[in-house]
């Protein structure tokens, strides 16, 4: 919701201040255009869908982190790995420290298929987070952020 006269933002799931973004239900490359069409809007003040309330400058690490998960994606399907194994073997650098870092799986999941080039095919949902819970030490998924 955007209410111009206030430049007030209320981004739902599209901006994550302080965790992991997720898109294992929707598109990495569809974030990423959504985001930029949300910055477009000059909000001064954002109310996340998940963390504390910010301002534009939240817009850039979910941009950067979305970049990651397209990189690792496609690093991860020249390798031949599965999605799990691509994360696996990744140093998540600077995005470590957000919340629900295994949501890098299930984001993986995603771009993978988009690099198959079927974005808005169905993912195994099963598949995935079953993913998610092993990469969690196969502890119980929570959300944290």
């Amino acid at each position: 919701m955007w209410i111009p006269e206030r430049r007030l933002l209320f981004s739902g799931d599209l901006v994550f201040n302080g965790g992991t973004p997720f898109v294992l239900m929707g598109s990495v490359a569809g974030a990423l255009q959504a985001v930029e069409q949300l910055r477009g809007l000059g909000a001064e003040t954002i109310v996340p869908g998940h963390g504390e309330v910010c301002g534009p400058e939240a817009y850039e690490p979910v941009e950067g982190y979305l970049r990651f998960v397209q990189e690792t994606a496609r690093r991860g399907r020249e390798a031949g790995l599965t999605p799990l194994e691509a994360a696996r073997e990744t140093d998540l650098g600077e995005w470590a420290g957000l919340l629900d870092a295994e949501r890098i799986v299930g984001n993986l999941h995603r771009a993978y298929a988009e690099l198959d080039g079927h974005p808005r095919a169905p993912i195994d949902l099963a598949t995935a987070i079953l993913d998610m819970i092993t990469y969690n030490g196969g502890q119980p998924l929570s959300c944290l952020a």
